[in-house]
């Protein structure tokens, strides 16, 4: 069984939303579906993956969950050419492996997050409000410092009109960073924020990506934004600290 039943109760969202599932299993979507129809949203299924890219992109929904082993194409090749489109929609992603290196995987193809059968209607409810709610928070309005230009919904990057070409993680670490300028970030922050670790898996994994970044941000430009504060984090700022 890939999911333990369990009434759900979330905080009321503001509205119906649409919501996209992609599985391919009877039992586990039947179960799913009805218990967000029950909250009365608009429920959609689909059972390739394949399939799922073009519906997405096609249609608007507030968040789609995903199998990541689906006929067509998986979930994670789904995820991949959906950002490829520059489609931002919130992906919920399901797998039967629950194992550090699978979820770093459907991150890494950017999915806004990943849950692990078997797992609680309930859970999949909550991850789903969350999602949504920090796609809203997500405005239109992009986030800028002197000549650097961060497009959330776009997932796009660009430093005096040149377009930078970020991965999903390296653009989460710009965003961590970016939404707080002027203060600084903690490894231990970007660890929890980016990479949802709580812990520090003792690896200069933090220092590899903010020297890629540097080297993409930074290099060619008369001023650096980013800012390393040694013993204490990184820090984006038009002055240096």
């Amino acid at each position: 069984m890939p999911f333990n039943f369990h009434p759900v109760q979330p905080v009321e969202p503001p509205r119906s939303l649409r919501i996209l599932m992609v599985e391919d299993d009877p039992g586990t979507a039947e179960v799913v579906c009805a218990a967000m129809k029950d909250l009365g949203w608009q429920v959609e299924l689909l059972t390739r993956g394949d399939e799922a890219v073009a519906h997405i992109n096609d249609r608007s929904f507030d968040a789609v969950i995903m199998d990541i082993m689906l006929p067509g194409c998986d979930g994670l090749t789904a995820v991949r050419r959906l950002r490829a489109l520059s489609n931002s929609t919130p992906v919920l992603l399901l797998s039967a492996r629950g194992d550090v290196n699978q979820r770093i995987f459907g991150l890494e193809a950017g999915a806004d997050d990943y849950l692990a059968k078997p797992f609680s209607v309930a859970e999949v409810i909550a991850r789903l409000l969350a999602i949504v709610r920090r796609g809203g928070e997500k405005c239109v309005i992009p986030l800028r410092l002197a000549d650097l230009v961060v497009d959330l919904p776009r997932r796009q990057v660009s430093r005096a009109g040149r377009k930078i070409d970020l991965s999903p993680r390296e653009f989460r670490v710009v965003e961590a960073l970016m939404q707080n300028v002027g203060s600084f970030c903690t490894r231990r922050q970007l660890l929890r924020q980016v990479w949802d670790y709580d812990f520090d898996p003792g690896t200069n994994l933090v220092d590899v990506y903010i020297r890629k970044l540097r080297e993409k941000i930074d290099i060619g430009s008369d001023t650096p934004l980013l800012h390393t504060i040694r013993g204490v984090g990184y820090m984006m700022s038009e002055k240096a600290p």
